[in-house]
């Protein structure tokens, strides 16, 4: 059994703080990247999410023509929130906020509250742009849900338990991603859509005048944008666990390990994100079906012929 101590409630506004600066972190490293990528100072694009924020702050709510206002106000509250609810059941090291015995489950619970919470955003403008957005992501979603599903059952099938704080007591010797590989990039795959990134951006892109985020202003955008960025880094800490061995390691205390190696994947999704092309619905939809699923079968197959070996 994974021995951690689940804290009182309290820990919960530390939890948050954490949580909020690793998402300012993303936004600071991506708008570096974005910066060199256009030839201007990285330093400058690394202050852009500071800039922006004091921006959106002073902004006025746009308004439209019979909008469902309380849907859209349910939509950026489920964006602040959601990321919090998934980091609530990872380690950080031996301390966690809610040790559920089905923690993986939850994780999955959350990440398909995520499609009702961007299909509301899209929905409760009342705008045609923004519907188009939330529809659109909706029509991907299963191409990234189902090969997620599977690989976040392949870690917790090898550890025999849906407790997280077991699935990474299981790798003391040796990291689930080292013999999972496929599992670990279907599940970093997810990530990236989950928080409308990577692949599924479109929902929020150019391409529809901004999908979702098009009649979005001012604190509601921020809280949308910052809940995407939030729902990268609780992707990238529940990974830990998972498949990186959790708090174990030499020298550092297991929780520094966590943030450590939390913050190493972070980076290099946000790396990822932006080599990847964005992808049309139907050909994202194509590749999920025909390979991610496919793939993400034949691992948990694996995985589980080797602890039927073991037994």
């Amino acid at each position: 059994m994974g021995e951690v101590v689940q804290v009182a409630a309290p820990w919960v506004l530390l939890a948050a703080l954490l949580l909020g600066m690793a998402a300012l972190g993303v936004a600071a490293l991506d708008g570096a990247l974005a910066a060199r990528a256009t030839g201007r100072p990285a330093s400058v694009g690394a202050q852009h999410p500071l800039v922006e924020t004091a921006r959106l702050l002073r902004q006025r709510r746009r308004t439209t023509v019979a909008a469902d206002t309380l849907l859209r106000h349910v939509a950026v509250g489920g964006f602040a929130v959601a990321p919090l609810l998934m980091v609530a059941v990872v380690p950080l090291g031996e301390w966690v906020l809610a040790d559920a015995s089905v923690g993986v489950v939850w994780f999955n619970a959350v990440d398909v509250l995520v499609w009702v919470l961007v299909w509301l955003a899209g929905w409760g403008p009342n705008a045609a742009w923004s519907l188009t957005g939330g529809y659109r992501f909706l029509a991907q979603t299963m191409a990234y849900e189902l090969p997620l599903m599977f690989a976040l059952t392949a870690p917790a099938v090898a550890a025999g338990s849906l407790r997280v704080g077991d699935v990474a007591a299981g790798q003391q010797e040796l990291p689930y991603v080292v013999w999972m590989p496929v599992a670990f990039l279907v599940y970093c795959a997810g990530v990236l859509a989950f928080s409308v990134r990577g692949p599924l951006s479109p929902a929020g892109g150019p391409a529809i005048s901004g999908g979702v985020l098009a009649e979005l202003s001012g604190v509601d955008r921020l809280l949308v944008l910052a809940g995407r960025a939030g729902l990268l880094v609780a992707g990238a800490a529940f990974a830990v666990p998972l498949f990186l061995g959790g708090g174990s390691g030499p020298l550092l205390p297991g929780w520094l390990w966590v943030l450590v190696k939390t913050a190493l994947l972070i980076a290099a999704l946000v790396v990822v994100r932006r080599r990847l092309p964005d992808v049309r619905p139907e050909r994202f939809l194509a590749l999920g079906w025909t390979v991610l699923l496919p793939a993400a079968l034949l691992q948990l197959l694996v995985v589980s012929v080797v602890v039927v070996v073991r037994s």
